[in-house]
Formats: C-alpha cells, sequence, structure tokens
C-alpha cells in the first residue's frame, strides 16, 4: 500500500503545471486541459446519445468518399509521424530505453512538434472514426473497446506533449503510428473492394499486431521502472503501464471471441 501512496504522490507532483514542458505550452489546446476535455466530452456524448438518436428514423449515410479521403490522410499523416520518429530521433541519436525527454539540441523542438504534437492531432482526427460509424448506422462496432481506446488515446497523447514531447515515451508514438498506418491501408481496401471485409485472415493479423503493440509498449515502460537511474521519468509508467496492460486485456478477449470461440461454435 505504502508503494501505491508513494507512487500516487509522485504522479501528482510529475502532472503539476509547474513542470509541464515551457516549449509546448502555447501550442493549441495545450494550455489548458477544460477544452480538449470539453472536445472528449462532445465526443462521447455524439457517438452514444446525440447521433444515435438522430439516426434513429433515418436511412445510413453512404460516406463512401470522404471515408477514402479519410483513411489516405490517416495513412499519410501516421507515415509522416512515423518517419520523422525515426529519422529525428531513433535512428539518430535516441537510446530505445530510458531515453531522457529533456533534448535542448537541434531535434528537440521538431520532435516534439512534428512528432508528438502531430501525433496528438491525428489521435484528435481518429474520433471522426466513429462518427463515421454511427453515421453509417453501424452501431454495433460501437463498443467499449472502440470509445475507450480513442477517448485515452488523445488524453495520453495530449499528456505527451504536456509533459514529456520527446524521449522514451515516443516509443508509444513510433509504434501506434506503424501499427495505424496499417490499420487504415486495411480499412482503404475494405471501402475500395468490399471482398476484403469477408477476409478473416486479414482482420485475424491487424488485431494481432495490434495486441503486439500494445504488448511492447507495457514492456518497454516496465523498464522505465526497472531500470535503475532511468533518465526517463517514471512517473508516465504510473499511468501508461495499467492503460497498456487494460488495453492488451481488451484486444486478447476481442481476438478469443472473434477468431477462436467464433469457430468453436
Amino acid at each position: 500500500m505504502s508503494v501505491i501512496l508513494r507512487g500516487a504522490v509522485k504522479l501528482y507532483y510529475f502532472l503539476n503545471e509547474e513542470i509541464a514542458d515551457s516549449r509546448t505550452q502555447d501550442w493549441f489546446l495545450m494550455r489548458s486541459p477544460w477544452l480538449g476535455l470539453g472536445i472528449l466530452a462532445i465526443y462521447l456524448m455524439a457517438v452514444l446519445r446525440w447521433l444515435p438518436n438522430y439516426m434513429k428514423n433515418k436511412p445510413a449515410f453512404e460516406l463512401r468518399e470522404i471515408i477514402v479521403a479519410f483513411n489516405i490522410l490517416q495513412i499519410i499523416g501516421c507515415g509522416y509521424v512515423f518517419y520523422q520518429s525515426l529519422s529525428l530521433a531513433w535512428l539518430n541519436h535516441y537510446k530505445l530505453i530510458c531515453q531522457s525527454s529533456i533534448d535542448d539540441g537541434p531535434y528537440g523542438i521538431d520532435i516534439a512538434w512534428r512528432v508528438c504534437y502531430g501525433y496528438f492531432m491525428l489521435k484528435l482526427l481518429d474520433l471522426l472514426d466513429t462518427v463515421f460509424f454511427v453515421l453509417r448506422k453501424k452501431q454495433n462496432q460501437v463498443t467499449f473497446l472502440h470509445v475507450y481506446h480513442h477517448f485515452g488515446m488523445v488524453a495520453v497523447s495530449w499528456g505527451i506533449v504536456k509533459w514529456v514531447p520527446g524521449g522514451h515515451g515516443m516509443m508509444l508514438v513510433t509504434l501506434n503510428s506503424f501499427v495505424h498506418i496499417i490499420m487504415y491501408s486495411y480499412y482503404l481496401l475494405t471501402v475500395w473492394d468490399s471482398s476484403y471485409k469477408k477476409s478473416m485472415w486479414w482482420k485475424k493479423h491487424v488485431t494481432q499486431i495490434q495486441i503486439a503493440q500494445f504488448t511492447l509498449v507495457l514492456a518497454s515502460f516496465l523498464a522505465t521502472v526497472v531500470t535503475q537511474d532511468c533518465a526517463f521519468p517514471r512517473q508516465p509508467a504510473y499511468i501508461l503501464i495499467p492503460q497498456n496492460l487494460f488495453m492488451v486485456i481488451l484486444f486478447l478477449d476481442f481476438y478469443y471471441r472473434s477468431y477462436i470461440k467464433s469457430k468453436q461454435e
């Protein structure tokens, strides 16, 4: 219990405004959490109540051209963030474990802006994915896993930009951007050619890649806790370890119900 309390106290002080990264505080949505929380509140009300009620007696929207453009934009955006994270950080001067988030070198501000803040903007854009489901009357796909994941990733990415826009925490940004390139490419194919929707092979492996992603992120933040004299602060791990463990459990449950249990029935 004392370990948990000490961790909670350390997390509280870490999240204090006074130690937020001064370079990012004047960027849109970064000074205060309230506007971002308002966007997330509107998102929840829109996809869980307002839009389902609006669509109740209306035919589903087609939205094919819009979704094709949305998927292409996501692929380009995720590709840009992934490329920048490699060229500016991981293939440049970053260590894989415990890389400090304090980077006053020539690439520090570019990493914060192009990679971390760009990633945060993409997570906000991701919220439209749920809106499209509702407008197409695919409410069965608006699951707890789907909504929690989108909501949580906006909150986590905001926190990265606010407090640690760089360093070891970018492991999440890099891996997630790579996975989303694959995921949105798959979505683009299913919209372009409906026969891909019937391919269990595609769906199954996209889910496996997502599970592998959360497992790797979980392991990377566990490493910051067990490594002595880690240059990256341990406090983000107190949020991201349980968050990613929960995501692994949720995706494993989805995988079991979709691809194992369904075959047994």
